[in-house]
């Protein structure tokens, strides 16, 4: 199967080597770079390692995102993916796990992977309060009013390029995450979660690090669950 990984980035010429260099060998066909408004050397950077860099001058996770997407859709059908792995520019993944990330893709037990930091090991501190209990309230949420049992919201994960156009998704900034979970839990999507690891992050958090984006992006999770009822 064809694997292309999409990475929103904005300002991390410290880590996108790191993560860069860790995807594994063989496995991935396109690892693309979806520039976010960086000022920094973070597309020079990537284009220098082989990544393709597209550029989405909009802030926004979920725009960056969008964007990545589009460009795959843009491709020829016998062109296009068979599975799109998301992760972070941030170096707070580990690459090296997408093998078993997409691996109850490619044994046909689920269309779509969550990487659970929660079933995982989080290095102190690379977890927050605000997003321990953000993550436990909004998958709470989720099982209560769509049926659909979720530890996490990360943002490591994996779908059937498929599936991912299916759902139509539109969030352009901190609801992204758990508007795909809650879009596969309506359409009843077969999702599963795999344990994942996750370490400090290198550089400052956009969302978490503040605390106006902790606020902002809790409330936008929030807003997004019932929303989409």
């Amino acid at each position: 199967m064809i694997i292309d990984v999409i990475t929103p980035a904005l300002n991390e010429e410290k880590a996108i080597a790191s993560v860069i260099r860790d995807i594994p060998k063989g496995l991935i066909r396109h690892f693309i770079v979806c520039d976010n408004g960086s000022i920094d050397r973070t597309a020079e950077i990537a284009r220098s390692m082989g990544a393709l860099v597209i550029h989405e001058p909009e802030r926004g996770y979920g725009a960056a995102c969008l964007k990545g997407i589009a460009y795959l859709k843009d491709l020829p059908i016998d062109k296009q993916p068979d599975i799109v792995v998301f992760i972070d520019a941030d170096y707070s993944d580990f690459p090296e796990e997408i093998p078993e990330l997409v691996r109850p893709i490619l044994e046909g037990k689920a269309d779509l992977v969550i990487g659970s930091r929660v079933l995982g090991n989080a290095d102190r501190g690379s977890l927050t309060f605000v997003q321990r209990f953000g993550n436990a309230l909004a998958t709470l949420l989720i099982r209560l009013i769509y049926g659909y049992q979720f530890t996490d919201l990360g943002p490591f994960r994996a779908i059937r390029f498929k599936t991912l156009l299916e759902l139509g998704m539109k969030d352009r900034n901190f609801g992204w995450t758990v508007e795909m979970q809650i879009r596969a839990a309506k359409l009843k999507i077969s999702a599963t979660e795999i344990p994942v690891n996750y370490k400090n992050r290198i550089g400052k958090s956009k969302v978490s690090g503040t605390v106006k984006g902790s606020i902002l992006a809790g409330y936008k999770i929030i807003y997004t669950i019932f929303k989409l009822l």
